[in-house]
């Protein structure tokens, strides 16, 4: 296996350790007589569904890219890591539209358990994804620019395989802080 892509799966094993003990916090907090218990009312479950069907298409748009690499479709690859790229952005502007309204509602880190327990979760992953979006975007310069070479595709799988993982950590957030919220 490529040293590339296996330090990349050994820090996605600990940020899966990471993310896992702050779902469990929250999961902790959010059972029936628990903390976060009369919290739902705060998730909004639609708005967030729209942003999150753009991070789960830029999973799409990500392995599309990866065929074009291995068909050595440079255009292609341009193509689909800057649609990957904004699906990934248009995700993260959805959050912190999200976090405007909830602090315009006074929902805040330090207001209530709620805030700091929604706050550190859903900001710890968007700040996966915004390391991700770097990421891909260098990429991106490297293969427009022609310096990204067929034998570095190693480094292209490498972000292949984070930028699943952040989708993938999404679906335990959304399922647990979202849809956990109107079960």
């Amino acid at each position: 296996m490529n040293r590339n892509k296996t330090m990349m799966l050994f820090f996605i094993g600990s940020e899966a350790f990471f993310f896992l003990a702050l779902l469990i916090s929250y999961v902790n907090y959010s059972h029936p007589g628990g903390t976060l218990a009369s919290t739902t009312k705060y998730p909004d479950i639609k708005k967030t569904a729209i942003f999150t069907f753009f991070l789960f298409s830029s999973s799409l748009t990500m392995e599309l890219a990866g065929a074009r690499i291995n068909l050595n479709k440079k255009r292609g690859v341009i193509v689909w890591l800057f649609v990957t790229i904004l699906f990934g952005a248009i995700f993260l502007i959805g959050q912190m539209n999200e976090y405007a309204k909830l602090i315009s509602s006074d929902v805040t880190v330090s207001k209530n358990v709620f805030g700091s327990a929604f706050f550190t979760l859903t900001g710890f992953h968007g700040f996966h994804i915004l390391i991700g979006l770097i990421i891909l975007s260098i990429v991106l310069g490297l293969v427009s620019s022609g310096k990204f070479k067929s034998i570095e595709s190693t480094a292209f799988k490498s972000a292949t395989i984070y930028w699943h993982f952040v989708d993938a950590v999404w679906v335990a957030v959304f399922s647990v802080v979202y849809i956990g919220a109107i079960i």
